[in-house]
């Protein structure tokens, strides 16, 4: 465009505008993310799990590295320079002058904009003798006191310094570039041409293939691709998988061979621990398979830790860190696993079953799960999870006098029986041992079985989707304590209270009873219709010539009907006798039973609102659910072995234990802090008839805390289709039978007007 110049910044002010503001938007939204204010918080919440987490191997790891960490602090430098710089670059800013001010011509003769015109010559003539190029002053200052003097006394230079702000008139425009002049200068021209193609050629090239390399060879839960294919491969080969099978197909994942995963090493002192190690563990290793991956020295290499750590062996330093590592890669791996399990179940119910991963398979990767967590074999007692027991002390649990052999059988003991139990442990340790006991989890299961989205959600017919709305509630094992310690003396006090009263209650009640059955015999008697000769059907026959209900069973008014019928027969000859010929009563009792029809159809349509606002209050918790991102921080495990702080997290399921298959995939339960609502659904057999299910808790982290919950099924037939809009069907004759209705129509108009 013509009259424009596009010029740098030759003296490198506005080059410190910008530089400022780069630096601004860097150093302050870094410092509101990155500045390690959470460090005390951090500590704090240390300090309140050491009484029950102290002895824990992730706890004593994570106050390790928080006391030898130097990340903070240099955070905390780096921001600080930062500041630093921010700091000098606006102080240098602030005392830049102006270069580009606005031209007032008042403010070049030192005058105020009211003055007049004889006080603006008087003070040009002042101003032009004290700077006269003649007189010794400064030229410039002189030729803008001359144009000042001109932009208000002449007419046209005022109305261009009114219009364009100039008294000469508009100017060409000037945009500025805030970037140094040096820059494209052409001594540096090379030296900046190496600075972009190293930044744009091959800086960003590399760092955006390295991310899309890494993001094709991992799943979405960071597990490598390949590893995933390995899992599908064994479990599509092996549906039924004992635990043997199972800790070596978790071991040949791909994550622990060092040349698919950095974080995996391989040791020159390996070959000196893993055989060690190998004689120490003993036939549980299975050296002599030669089947591939499993014979693989990383395969071997990580089988050997993790046995090692489910037998509690202690490892040297020079292989403890790799112990750590597989075993902090092992809950992730199995999570992965039962999702390929879940996979190939859903696959092989579409194809008919075949190859299908059973049931035990998937309950062994759980299992696993938590014997790695705890650092137990499967065999070993759930009491070993607590601090300062040992395998010797068993035998005071497992004896007769106690059979204390699970958490829940030693919760619910007497406290005085429990001090004498545990009687090997001093007062320290036996305090310890309660306050880990009060911190685990005691959950709380209620199930309800419904059919959303039908009418009748309580009737489950063939091949309905079936939706079990499972609650859960948690809490911890010191209000069980509480509870079981409570209700003794409750119990003793209301026992002593209930005997006192037992006699009266009971009369009382018995008297109440009669009076209630009297008073109904009476009314029935007043209200009762006149019982038929025939004798009434067997309640075999009846229920079979009378509709069924949605849910299956007989409806209610039709059940209270024939109570009615047989009561009305075992009082027949006193109702005779009373009168047949009784007319008033009879058109009362027709009264009645009008209201009484009334009544009975206002409370299903009662019911029907309720069962339709559950159903509203159900989609409303559902639609919340989606839209709510609850956070996977729980309550921290307890774990003696465990390198890593563990969440509590649980996996939710139904099976059919008969058959030994999954009904709905397993939920993982990762936001359960104190309830949790989780619904699972599937589809109802295409037969009907009755079936037993099992709605099954089971903890990744505890052993011994798993949860079944039987869950009986009816499954009746579906409804026929009726057609509720048979006005809709067109019949294949209505376009022959249109002329004929069009000419009856016209026949009848013309014989209305011959009769007119």
């Amino acid at each position: 465009m013509a009259g424009q110049q596009f010029q740098y910044d030759d003296s490198g002010n506005t080059f410190f505008y910008f530089l400022t503001s780069f630096v601004g938007l860097i150093v302050i939204p870094a410092t509101y993310y990155l500045w390690p204010r959470d460090q005390n918080a951090e500590q704090l919440r240390l300090k309140s799990l050491r009484r029950v987490h102290g002895r824990c191997l992730w706890y004593r790891l994570r106050v390790m590295k928080s006391q030898q960490s130097i990340i903070p602090t240099l955070k905390k430098v780096v921001l600080l320079l930062g500041w630093a710089v921010f700091l000098l670059l606006a102080y240098k800013v602030s005392n830049l002058e102006r270069e580009y001010q606005e031209y007032n011509p008042f403010e070049v003769l030192k005058l105020d904009p009211s003055a007049t015109m004889p006080e603006i010559k008087k003070q040009y003539r002042v101003l032009s003798l004290k700077h006269h190029p003649d007189k010794g002053g400064d030229a410039t200052t002189f030729m803008m006191i001359s144009k000042a003097y001109a932009a208000l006394t002449n007419d046209e230079a005022r109305r261009n310094w009114i219009e364009y702000g100039n008294p000469d008139g508009p100017k060409a425009y000037s945009f500025g570039i805030a970037l140094p002049a040096w820059i494209v200068d052409q001594k540096n021209s090379m030296l900046v041409l190496l600075v972009y193609g190293l930044a744009f050629m091959v800086i960003l090239p590399v760092v955006v293939g390295t991310w899309w390399y890494r993001s094709i060879r991992y799943s979405g839960d960071q597990i490598l691709i390949n590893t995933t294919q390995l899992f599908m491969h064994f479990m599509y080969k092996t549906p039924n998988m004992n635990m043997k099978r199972l800790e070596m197909v978790l071991t040949a994942a791909f994550e622990f061979d060092p040349r698919s995963n950095k974080e995996a090493v391989s040791r020159p002192t390996d070959n000196i621990e893993v055989p060690q190690m190998i004689r120490e563990l003993g036939s549980v290793i299975n050296v002599k398979k030669k089947e591939p991956p499993f014979c693989y020295p990383y395969s071997l290499k990580a089988r050997v830790l993790m046995l090692a750590q489910l037998a509690r062996m202690e490892v040297s330093e020079d292989i403890e860190e790799d112990q750590r590592f597989v075993v902090r890669k092992c809950p992730a791996l199995l999570q992965e696993m039962i999702n390929v399990g879940c996979q190939l179940t859903m696959m092989a119910n579409s194809r008919g079953g075949v190859h299908a991963p059973r049931l035990v398979s998937i309950e062994n990767c759980m299992k696993l799960s938590q014997m790695v967590v705890q650092g137990l074999q499967e065999a070993k007692s759930p009491l070993l999870q607590l601090p300062h027991f040992e395998e010797e002390h068993l035998r005071y649990c497992i004896s007769k006098k106690y059979k204390v052999r699970s958490l829940q059988d030693l919760v619910s003991m007497k406290d005085s029986e429990r001090r004498n139990m545990l009687r090997f442990l001093g007062e320290e340790k036996y305090d310890e041992v309660l306050s880990v006991l009060g911190s685990f989890p005691h959950v709380t299961m209620e199930t309800k079985l419904q059919v959303l989205d039908d009418e009748d959600s309580s009737n489950i017919t063939a091949g309905s989707i079936v939706t079990v709305t499972v609650t859960l509630t948690r809490k911890k094992m010191s209000e069980v304590f509480e509870k079981e310690q409570s209700t003794p003396q409750m119990a003793s006090e209301e026992a002593s209270q209930e005997d006192a009263g037992d006699a009266s209650k009971n009369k009382s009640v018995k008297v109440w009873q009669n009076k209630n059955k009297s008073t109904k015999k009476a009314a029935k008697s007043k209200k009762r219709k006149p019982a038929p000769k025939k004798k009434p059907a067997p309640p075999h026959q009846a229920k079979g010539d009378k509709p069924k209900q949605a849910n299956g069973n007989v409806a209610g008014n039709e059940v209270a009907l024939a109570k009615e019928e047989e009561e009305a027969g075992s009082d027949k000859g006193s109702e005779s006798d009373e009168g047949e010929g009784n007319k008033d009563s009879g058109s009362e009792r027709e009264d009645e039973s009008d209201k009484q029809s009334d009544t009975e159809a206002d409370e299903i349509a009662g019911d029907d609102e309720e069962e339709w606002e559950a159903l509203q209050q159900s989609i409303q918790r559902r639609e919340r659910a989606l839209l709510e991102t609850k956070s996977k921080v729980t309550h921290p495990v307890y774990s003696l072995f465990f390198p890593e702080e563990k969440q509590e997290w649980w996996w939710l399921y139904i099976a059919d234990r008969r058959d030994q298959t999954l009904v709905s995939m397993p939920y993982h339960v990762c936001t359960l802090k104190d309830t949790e609502e989780v619904e699972m659904k599937f589809p109802a057999p295409s037969k009907t008839g009755n079936y037993q299910y099992s709605v099954i808790l089971r903890s990744d982290s505890y052993m011994g805390l798993d949860q079944i919950k039987p869950l009986k099924l009816e499954v009746h037939e579906a409804k026929a289709m009726v057609d509720n809009h048979p006005q809709w069907d067109i019949p294949d004759t209505e376009e022959e039978e249109e002329p004929d209705d069009s000419d009856g129509i016209e026949e009848s108009e013309e014989e209305e007007e011959d009769n007119d």
